[in-house]
């Protein structure tokens, strides 16, 4: 269906040296502009980023530093980016969460001035997740092909649990049948507690997964600010995630 448009519009995405939308940057936007005719234009442009893009990052784009080593930096691009963004409305896929928010924090480094706040943003992702949504009894219909009974009943979930992971393994024929690879193949994190406030790295060391230290080494910051953890210690957080800490905390005097 061809969209009924009152301003053009911009489909984009961004690929980036990480996730840490305040520090990681743009190596790569791709955008799609479509007018209100339905004239379609696009571009993509590799961005020297002036910094190291790390090896996991290269890992899932495949863009590395030998690949944007010429190109030009954002602030020698962003000048025209916003001229071309101007008067348009925004789509992505996840953008309103991350490519909308980084986006924004290279425009203002680099101090050119756009309000990205006055778009519109249509977020592709969050109307997949709306409009199909991820219960259980959703699932079940989808894979079963029956309406699930008594949904939200203890014994009623966990046996459309098991159905639901049989039928799964029946459907996805790369699904290798095996609990310790669907354990891993389920997991979005490597957890190190149950909340996912620690998480191992790619070397299986334990790091932080938020606030101001999110991403580096538990046992370096513990030593450089002992205080971090009796913020911790004192703080909402779980009992085990406490444990967790001050087992490593431990392991590190014992070391």
């Amino acid at each position: 269906m061809r969209l009924n448009l009152k301003n053009p519009i911009i489909f984009f995405d961004l690929e980036t040296t990480g996730i840490n939308i305040a520090a990681d940057r743009i190596v790569e936007i791709s955008y799609l502009k479509v007018d209100l005719a339905g004239n379609e234009t696009s571009r993509t442009i590799l961005v020297n980023p002036e910094m190291p893009i790390p090896e996991s990052a290269t890992a899932i784009h495949g863009i590395s530093d030998e690949d944007v080593k010429n190109a030009p930096t954002f602030s020698e691009i962003a000048r025209n980016l916003a001229r071309d963004f101007e008067g348009c409305d925004l789509a992505g896929y996840n953008s309103v969460k991350f490519d909308i928010p980084l986006l924004a924090e290279e425009f203002l480094r680099v101090g050119v001035d756009i309000d990205l706040k006055k778009k519109k943003f249509v977020d592709v992702q969050i109307i997949f997740m709306k409009m199909e949504p991820r219960t259980l009894s959703a699932a079940y219909k989808f894979f079963v092909g029956k309406e699930m009974d008594g949904a939200h009943s203890a014994e009623a979930d966990t046996r459309a649990t098991y159905e639901v992971l049989q039928a799964q393994l029946d459907r996805y024929t790369e699904l290798e049948n095996d609990i310790g690879k669907l354990a891993e193949f389920s997991s979005h994190n490597r957890n190190a507690d149950f909340a996912g406030r620690i998480v191992y790295n790619e070397e299986d060391e334990e790091i932080f997964n938020f606030g101001k230290y999110k991403g580096k080494l538990v046992r370096e910051i513990l030593e450089r600010d002992p205080g971090y953890y009796g913020w911790m210690m004192n703080g909402d957080f779980p009992l085990y995630t406490k444990k967790v800490l001050t087992n490593i905390k431990l392991r590190s005097i014992k070391q």
